[in-house]
């Protein structure tokens, strides 16, 4: 990517600061949309709650889910309100009391039977109430434990009023969070959320459309639709199904909006992505070279390119010069004339010191050492021998560098011995020692690199170019 395109990229996602204010007023209603989107999606399975915290709430929400009362639920509740009132006006033991019970046992098998909490996905409230009552009459089978729960002599004898008030604490609530949810023509439950999502999309693609003219009037070269695709996060927001997609627009536009502060997250989001990205090339790119650099050793493409036996192309030489040649003899020149001049003290001193304890080693001075002015002579002479043997070998490969028979004895020497050198390299095996040694070298390189990116080589890579970045810009 070059640098135009990371400017453009950087103004795509920078706001103009005159219209920040309108860019933040945008990102409210988008936020706010967002938030009606995660009600909706939440409402269903929380209902409960909602029903339980926010009874007026959910009387509102209801009919916009297509949620009305189960009527056999209703009618379940309705009919034990009818008992608790005829006991407290007749007593326990009144023939209403009984017909209103035996409708209730009844009423009961059916609610066992037909399990209208199916549809709201509620059995689990069932199966609760029937283990309840079952616990309370110690009764195994559910419809007998109903039977006898909703009779005059268990109430009579287990005491009305508690076992009522039992029923209105323990299973009341389990049977009222219960509804009857509408199917439309297509087999679908009932949801009218679109009724209010409308206006907000409306509101999304008129201000999609006016953002994508000012940049296509800012940006000639642009065409609508790529105009369209600098902003391609916002057509989530017009999405009628997958709407928790629009958590996307909502994050970059209020980040845009300078709302959130989203920039941790997106530098460790690029140091993770580079890191990673970068680590997998290079392994990849690193693995791939040797690996063809091994197959070519092996098939011999390396051997036939480098002795050039004609089964190639004549090897190119763009500037008519040894290129090998010519880096050894500036080598060979740039040490005789500039650096020995620098060292030649050094070299002296090295000489001095070697000469001297030779000459103390020898048997022969050690026979006269004690003869008067004996004891300095291997000082005197090793200076002498140091400084004549420094400056003769000076001038002499010096004098060798001027010589023109010389320069032409050495490029004979390196031209045979390149053609000795390839003539033995060409026998069959030592070119299949130096292939399989040449591969060895190469797996083990290919191994040792891949371990050392593993071992965090790009984590070291990226602080590296964080600091030069750092001291840049100071």
């Amino acid at each position: 990517m070059n640098m135009s395109s990371v400017q453009q990229t950087q103004i795509a996602f920078r706001p103009v600061r005159r219209f920040l204010w309108l860019e933040r007023l945008v990102a409210l209603v988008v936020l706010l949309n967002f938030f009606l989107v995660l009600f909706d999606l939440s409402y269903i399975p929380w209902r409960d709650f909602y029903f339980e915290k926010l009874p007026q709430i959910v009387q509102q929400y209801d009919p916009i889910k297509g949620i009305e009362p189960h009527r056999e639920t209703t009618r379940y509740l309705a009919q034990f309100q009818q008992i608790k009132q005829e006991i407290e006006q007749t007593g326990i033991q009144s023939p209403e009391v009984e017909n209103l019970l035996a409708q209730m046992r009844q009423l009961s098998n059916e609610l066992i039977e037909d399990n209208p909490f199916a549809i709201a996905q509620k059995t689990g409230h069932l199966e609760n109430i029937k283990n309840q009552v079952r616990d309370r009459v110690h009764i195994n089978s559910a419809h007998q434990a109903f039977d006898t729960f909703w009779s005059q002599a268990y109430l009579n004898r287990a005491g009305w009023e508690r076992e009522l008030d039992f029923f209105t604490t323990n299973l009341q609530p389990l049977i009222e969070t219960n509804y009857y949810r509408g199917i439309n023509t297509q087999g679908k439950f009932i949801d009218r959320f679109w009724l209010i999502d409308l206006p907000f999309i409306a509101f999304f693609g008129l201000e999609i459309l006016i953002r994508t003219f000012i940049i296509s009037r800012q940006r000639p070269d642009l065409n609508w639709l790529e105009a369209l695709l600098r902003r391609w996060y916002d057509l989530f927001l017009l999405l009628p199904f997958w709407r928790w997609l629009r958590v996307i627009p909502v994050t970059i536009q209020l980040y845009q909006a300078q709302l959130l502060n989203l920039e941790p997250v997106r530098k460790q989001i690029k140091y993770d992505f580079v890191t990673n990205f970068a680590e997998e090339m290079t392994e990849i790119v690193g693995v791939r070279l040797i690996d063809q650099m091994q197959d070519s050793i092996e098939r011999g493409d390396a051997a036939e390119w480098l002795l050039r036996t004609g089964r190639y192309q004549p090897y190119i030489n763009i500037n008519n010069t040894n290129e090998v040649q010519e880096i050894a003899n500036r080598l060979l020149r740039m040490t005789i004339y500039q650096v020995i001049p620098k060292v030649q003290t050094e070299i002296e001193s090295l000489l001095h010191y070697s000469i001297e304890n030779a000459i103390k080693k020898t048997q022969m001075y050690q026979q006269i050492q004690h003869l008067p002015g004996m004891d300095t002579l291997p000082r005197q002479v090793s200076s002498k021998l140091a400084n004549d043997i420094s400056q003769s070998t000076y001038t002499t490969l010096t004098n060798l560098l001027e010589d023109p028979i010389v320069i032409e004895k050495s490029s004979h020497l390196i031209q045979n011995f390149s053609i000795a050198l390839e003539t033995e390299v060409k026998k069959q095996h030592n070119l299949q020692a130096l292939k399989s040694l040449f591969v060895d070298l190469l797996e083990e390189v290919k191994i040792n690199y891949v371990k050392d990116i593993a071992q965090g080589g790009v984590e070291r890579s990226w602080e590296e170019a964080n600091q030069l970045r750092r001291i840049i810009r100071q």
